[in-house]
Parts: structure tokens; sequence; C-alpha cells
């Protein structure tokens, strides 16, 4: 049985399939439809809810896609919509705004935009949040509106900023505590499971005793297979409250990531350490997709594309296996075997990522290219590591997403730039051997020339950057504002 609060109510669930999203409960279920479905894929944002977590001892309000969030990642937590935010009949205070500020036409995607900036609305008061038109912006990356032009949303949004939390969200830490302990976190509905695992142990004994389980972290490209693809996933396994999954420890030589850490939960470390590599996690996804996904997830899900292991292979991460066998070290070059395939055993999980930090004679850059500057795939991601002695290439690892089968070393791009000066002559040396490395297709992302040369003009930008110790500003469209 899963127990939750619906706003301030408990909920116990069970006997319902596990591959139902929260959406379809919402909508069918319960009646609430204010909460819209758009794209049933996670882009549009009109289905988004706000999930109060328990973390260190208060609750945290995080918005989330709830078309592709199965109905188990509840447990132990409070589900707020847009039902929820009407206090003794008044509105809330960003409902008001939206309205004093003409921030919705058609209004279908309004109640996600307002759920998006009620859970940005704690963040600024619980101080992890920026006010500022950046701010507001990362707050709505995951939310699409095709009538306002955004404007008259982004001045509502600055007309609450401040506004004080209201008395119907009281904290209800105690609540969840007490949820989470009497209940196990597990559905069943005839053949089908859903188990909610607290130990890496038991998470492998589930995992031995059912090989056919699929592991859900954030959901947020498995859940497109119940949505998009219509499947019937009967076992379902989520690592959320996995304790040792859950850690993230900065020791003096590495990062250690738990592979249930959600992007937004590491992303205040990784700035630390790896600037270059936080900029990037800025852009993966939107922020409903960064607060539900994980490394361990995007790494696993071994796609071409993924923003993570690029990144990694280039720093030279280790990934940590458990299964009831033990534990194995891997290094993330030997990882992924195929498209979409990887050295995962049966019964085995990415536990941790080990991330070496950085030295004083070490560089990482790291580049996205997409479409869209927010909530977009990459067509080509690229992450450099040098190692200087002086202007010398002492050593050096490239990593690419998007330019071949799986994320992939541009090994003799390497073999040309390694003991060389770090030179235009150089730079373009490597670039021209970038075709050995690779020989990329064409997609709707993006062509195989393109995506060749692109991969060249980032590695000159990197030395470009190096050489002037600043950042190559790269020109980006912005839409212009009309006043009446």
């Amino acid at each position: 049985m899963i127990r939750f609060l619906l706003n301030d109510q408990p909920v116990s669930l069970d006997n319902v399939e596990p591959g139902l999203t929260i959406l379809q409960y919402l909508r069918t279920t319960l009646g609430l439809v204010g909460t819209k479905e758009g794209c049933a894929a996670g882009d549009c944002g009109a289905c988004t809810v706000v999930l109060g977590t328990l973390e260190t001892g208060r609750i945290q309000y995080h918005a989330i896609n709830a078309c592709i969030t199965p109905i188990g990642s509840l447990h132990g937590k409070q589900l707020l919509t847009i039902e929820h935010l009407q206090h003794q009949e008044s509105l809330h205070p960003i409902q008001q705004a939206m309205v004093d500020c003409h921030g919705s036409q058609c209004g279908f995607c309004t109640p996600g935009v307002v759920m998006s900036l009620f859970a940005w609305q704690h963040s600024v008061q619980q101080g992890v949040a920026v006010v500022d038109h950046h701010g507001i912006a990362d707050a709505l990356s995951g939310n699409l509106c095709r009538c306002t032009g955004y404007q008259p949303i982004f001045r509502a949004a600055a007309k609450v900023c401040g506004a004080p939390a209201q008395p119907q969200f009281t904290d209800l830490a105690a609540q969840l505590q007490a949820l989470q302990a009497d209940a196990d976190g597990e559905i069943t509905c005839g053949d089908a499971h859903f188990f909610c695992p607290t130990s890496s142990a038991e998470l492998a004994r589930l995992l031995a005793d059912r090989p056919e389980a699929r592991l859900v972290a954030g959901a947020t490209d498995l859940g497109l297979e119940i949505t998009l693809q219509l499947k019937r996933l009967p076992v379902l396994i989520q690592t959320a409250r996995v304790k040792e999954m859950l850690k993230l420890e900065d020791t003096a030589d590495a990062l250690y990531i738990g592979a249930a850490v959600t992007y937004t939960a590491m992303q205040t470390k990784v700035e630390e350490q790896f600037p270059a590599f936080a900029e990037l996690l800025a852009r993966l996804g939107s922020r409903q997709i960064r607060n539900q996904g994980t490394l361990g997830g995007n790494i696993a899900n071994a796609s071409p594309v993924g923003d993570a292991p690029p990144v990694l292979l280039a720093l030279d991460a280790r990934l940590h296996l458990r299964s009831l066998d033990g534990l194995r070290s891997l290094p993330i070059s030997q990882f992924f075997t195929g498209y979409r395939a990887t050295m995962l055993r049966p019964g085995e999980f990415i536990e941790s990522v080990e991330i070496p930090k950085l030295k004083a004679n070490e560089v990482l850059k790291v580049y996205k290219i997409s479409k869209r500057f927010d909530d977009d795939i990459s067509a080509v991601c690229f992450a450099l590591w040098l190692k200087l002695d002086g202007d010398t290439i002492a050593d050096v690892r490239i990593g690419f997403g998007g330019m071949a089968a799986t994320p992939a070393r541009a090994i003799h791009t390497e073999n040309a730039l390694r003991g060389q000066v770090f030179s235009e002559a150089s730079v373009q040396a490597a670039g021209a051997a970038l075709t050995r490395d690779f020989q990329p297709l064409d997609d709707l992302r993006a062509s195989a020339a393109y995506r060749l040369a692109v991969a060249a003009n980032l590695l000159r930008r990197a030395w470009l950057e190096w050489r002037s110790g600043e950042t190559v500003q790269v020109m980006t469209w912005q839409p212009q504002v009309r006043h009446a």
C-alpha cells in the first residue's frame, strides 16, 4: 500500500495498476480535471502538479510532470494540484496575479503555469531560488504557452515573488514522516506490482527474484513507454527511497553521486566542482524534468543523445554497480556496448557515480547544441577535458553525444591533440581527425555534415575560450516585446 497527502488529506492506495500515472489518477479516478494533458511526454507542462517532499526535516515543493509519473511515486509525499490553491473562496495570489496581468488566454496551459510558479515562489521564500528574469524563466522552462507571448506571465510572476506563503500550506512534515513509516510503499494489482525498496540489498533481491522488473527513478524516459507506446509494465521497482543511491558525498579527490539523486539535488555540488557541467545540467530538460530525473537513469538509459554521459566520459568517471553478487566498479568508457546496450548484468544496477575532481592544471569545457535553449534534446553534446603543461596538452579526453550509436570518446581526435601545443594549428588538425572517429547519421535533429562541422567548431571554441580566458558569447534570438 502507498500512502500520501492529497493537499492535507491522507490517502491510501492499493490494487491499482502500477503504470497508472498521476495525471490519469487525478482526471479519471478523482475527477480533478484542472490538471491538463497536452503532450503526454513531459514536454508541454500542462500537466504540472507540485509534490511536497520531506527533505532534512522540512517540506520542499517541486513542480513535476504528472503525465509521465507513476502513481507509486507519491508514497510519503504531498500532492498539490490547481484545485488546492484557492483558500476560503479566494484565489491564490499567483492565480490573482495571472488575472490582473492578463496571463491567460485560451487557458489550457494556465493550471500548469500556475503550479510551476507556486513551486518557484516557495523556493524563493526558502532562499533557494533567484528573483530575477532568469529565475522566472527557469521556473517556466517546462511550460509552453501558444497564446500570451509569455510577457504577461512574467509580469504576474514578478508581482507575487515576495508574497508570503498562504495559511493553508502549513508544515505537514510530521504527517509525511508517519505516512512513510506506516506503509510499505508497495502496490499489488493482480499480477502487477510496484515496489519501493529502501536499501541496495533489498533492491538487489527484488531484481534477482523478478528479472523482468523495470527500475523507476524519475520516469522521465520510462514514462514515455507507458503514455506513448502504450506498454504495460507489470513490475516496477522505484529507486527513490534506496538510501545508498541517495548519497551525495564530496571527498578530497572525487564527487560521489548516488544513482537516484535528482539533477536538482546535485546541482549545487556539481556547480562547486564542475561549473561547466553545471551549466549543462541547467539546460537538461526543464525544471520539472530536473526535479525528477537522475544521473543514474541518464546513464543506464544509454541514449546516444543523453546529456550527462559525454561529460562523464571526458572526466573519466567510474560507475559502481551492485547486485546480489556484490559491488563492482567500471570506468564509464567501458559501459556502453551498443545502441541502448550496456555492460549491466542481469540483476545489476548502478548504485553510484564517482567523478574525479579537477586539478589545478586541468580544464573542462562543455557545450550543448540544440534547436531550443530549454527543454530540448542535443543534436551534438561536446565535453573536453585537458591536462596542460604550460601551453602543451599533456593529456586529453573528449566525450561526444549525438555522433554515434552510443555516447563515445573521440580517440583519434584525442591522439591528434595529445603532446601538442594547444594552438589553432593543433585544433585544426584535431578537427580533421573527427571523421576517423565518427560517421554520424542524418536525422530530424541534424545532418551528418552539420554534426561534424559543429563538432570541429566546438573544439575551436574551447581553444578560443582557453586562449582568451573568457567565455565565447554565442548569439541567441530574443523575442521582441511589443507594447500597445
